[in-house]
């Protein structure tokens, strides 16, 4: 529940975060995994916890259940399973590293598998006692044990260097390499066989088939070939390829086999190109034929981000998956058959599970009003509202209400957004106007944010609008042609239109007016801030600010240059949207974030764009975390994001005296 006497986002940083669900092979045991403030408060661990799938019995902390443990999945036999990195069996000259851990009910934990330097990632057969878990091997290290000698040398020496031969060298936010991901299987008792590597920037994206005779996972893009991927099937008892599966301009994720092991459940995505829009579907891959079939052409949403979960039963080619859809992420339904149906009415559902006989179905649900929460659905009734079952994270009543906003784009397109207003909001006694725009740009305002929540700034009196823009998710594929290629075309306009409605309210005020927004919503900041005056401040957090620059050192630097072209060759879309080149019409004033290891927008970015309002001599704030990356994650870095930016707004929007947060 809210405590009143301190600030809402001190509240919002504190509060238990769920971010899994595994539902036992018998459906009688739902665990989930939460993250709760360490003892210091300084950092956020994960804990496991029961959830009576009943709903009838309050949750309880998993009995041995420590902080630390994470990613809970259950083997054919009922046996909890999770990582961990505890020390408790970890020798006296062994690396730290996560280890894959069995829990009984009674709270007795055993270390049943661990690699020298650590896991990041495993998966279970349903119904064989095989494992498949992701580590990594150095250059010349044939297996864990010459890996482990390796390590250990490198570590002697107090050598860090890493020799590339090739691209990628930087993905989603970390260096990659000198070591390789690989996946290997174990099989009973018997010495765990590396079935391949997954490439340096290899992501853990594994399966198993059912009986456990079959692995697969996703082998990363090399240098030659970037916007395409490989999925490998192989051999589980030898690690050969039986068969792989790749088409150029394509990649793969987030594999799961069918019932029967016959057909591999993937997401396929086309990423944006200079000519063509993003695309993204369900495919069956045919184990044996080599086959590929598209399971969804005429979905005109996208069936992501999460996993699809494939009916258990044998025989039954059902599948369950979640898919943005004009503010929420509802659950979908594919019949054999092909029709797809709708299961929730409102809400942004993950992390599915299903019950054996394919009746039920359990998933986190979030809103823009609410956290995420445990809940129970029916596996085939349309447009249901869930059973929400007792587990952590009930932020009780929130300060204000959530409404929508509806106007025309500029090309007729019907436009969206959500709308939240604050208690005692009304034409008597309008409310300031704070615009978030969203990061992706192929995202969408439909699940509860931790990192720029729109309620801190809602309990302090601002109203907030949440714009779904061009290239923004569930609105069908027109909404990506429409904005292909032209971030700070029609997107923009797409916010500005957006705000324009909200500003027809009578219990807005449209003189006391804000825009802010992370990654894509930064860049839109940024480019607000050189073609209008309107709003009385902006926030940019990692936004773009020099496009050509950006497209060089980004660690996407194949997907930009795609969608934006050769600079040498083709300028014609960085002359035309990147903000830097009309710096000379900065006015407004400015809050820059920034981490100091964003490899996604790297800080270079951010400090061009401060350099320009300096010279423009703009009244202008740079917030600089040294640690952290593209987003921020440490809790009381948190605390002074939400801090700083509420003060900035109220300084430059309220009229208020600026007063410097105490830690800075």
């Amino acid at each position: 529940m809210v405590n009143a006497s301190s600030p809402f986002h001190h509240h919002l940083v504190e509060q238990p975060r769920l971010t899994d669900l595994a539902l036992a092979p018998d459906g009688t045991r739902l665990i989930a995994s939460v993250q709760t403030l360490d003892d210091e408060g300084t950092r956020y661990v994960s804990e496991l916890w029961e959830v009576d799938p009943a709903g009838e019995r309050e949750a309880r902390l998993v009995a041995g259940s420590v902080p630390g443990d994470s990613a809970p999945a259950f083997s054919a036999d009922g046996s909890l399973l999770f990582l961990s990195e505890r020390e408790s069996e970890r020798g006296p000259h062994e690396p730290p590293g996560a280890a894959l851990w069995a829990l009984s009910e009674h709270g007795e934990a055993e270390r049943i598998a661990h690699h020298p330097g650590g896991m990041t990632a495993f998966t279970a057969a349903s119904r064989a006692p095989v494992l498949a878990w992701t580590a990594a091997l150095l250059p010349g290290a044939a297996d864990a044990a010459t890996h482990a000698a390796l390590l250990h040398e490198r570590h002697r020496a107090r050598v860090t260097a890493v020799l590339y031969e090739a691209t990628p060298t930087r993905a989603d936010g970390v260096d990659l390499g000198p070591a390789e991901p690989h996946t290997f299987v174990r099989r009973g008792d018997a010495p765990p066989i590396d079935a391949g590597g997954q490439g340096l920037a290899g992501a853990g994206d594994m399966a198993l088939s059912p009986e456990g005779s079959l692995v697969a996972y996703t082998r990363a893009p090399t240098s030659t070939a970037p916007d395409t991927n490989v999925v490998v099937i192989a051999d589980a008892a030898t690690g050969l390829e039986r068969r792989t599966f790749s088409l150029p301009g394509h990649q793969y994720y987030r594999p799961v086999f069918t019932a029967d092991g016959t057909h591999l459940i993937c997401q396929r995505q086309r990423e944006e190109t200079y000519d063509t829009e993003w695309r993204v579907t369900l495919v069956a891959l045919d184990a044996v034929s080599g086959e590929e079939t598209d399971l969804l052409p005429d979905f005109d949403n996208w069936p992501w981000p999460g996993r699809a979960i494939p009916s258990p039963v044998a025989g039954d080619a059902t599948l369950w998956f979640t898919g943005d859809e004009r503010g929420h992420c509802p659950v979908f339904r594919r019949d054999p058959d092909g029709t797809v149906t709708r299961l929730t009415a409102s809400g942004a559902y993950s992390s599915l599970c299903v019950t054996p006989d394919g009746s039920l179905l359990y998933a986190l649900r979030s809103a823009l009003d609410g956290p995420p929460r445990v809940t129970r659905l029916d596996a085939t009734e349309p447009d249901q509202r869930p059973t929400v079952l007792k587990a952590p994270g009930d932020l009780g009543p929130l300060p204000g209400t959530l409404t929508e906003v509806h106007t025309t784009a500029d090309d007729g397109f019907a436009l969206r957004a959500w709308l939240i207003l604050p208690e005692g909001a009304g034409p008597d006694d309008p409310s300031p106007l704070l615009v978030e725009a969203h990061g992706g740009p192929q995202s969408s305002w439909s699940g509860w944010p931790w990192q720029w929540n729109p309620w801190p700034f809602v309990a302090r009196g601002y109203a907030v609008l949440l714009p779904d823009p061009a290239l923004s998710t569930g609105y069908g594929q027109h909404m990506q042609a429409r904005g292909r290629g032209q971030y700070g075309g029609r997107p923009y306009r797409d916010v500005i239109a957006l705000t324009d409605a909200a500003l027809a309210r009578a219990d807005l005020d449209p003189d006391r007016t804000a825009l802010a927004g992370w990654s894509f919503g930064g860049y839109l900041a940024s480019r607000a801030a050189t073609l209008t005056d309107r709003f009385r401040a902006l926030v940019s957090h990692a936004g773009m600010w020099n496009l050509e620059a950006f497209q060089s050192d980004t660690d996407m630097h194949p997907y930009f240059r795609k969608i934006y072209g050769d600079p040498r060759t083709r300028r014609e879309r960085y002359e035309a949207d990147s903000p830097h080149l009309d710096a000379e019409h900065l006015t407004t004033p400015m809050l820059i974030v920034h981490g100091g290891k964003d490899f996604r927008v790297p800080v270079g970015q951010s400090l061009a764009l401060h350099h320009d309002l300096q010279r423009q001599g703009v009244p202008a704030k740079f917030l600089y975390f040294p640690d952290e990356s593209h987003g921020i994650g440490a809790p009381n870095h948190l605390r002074l994001l939400y801090e700083t930016a509420l003060t900035f707004l109220d300084h430059h929007v309220l009229g208020e005296g600026w007063r410097r947060p105490g830690l800075l």
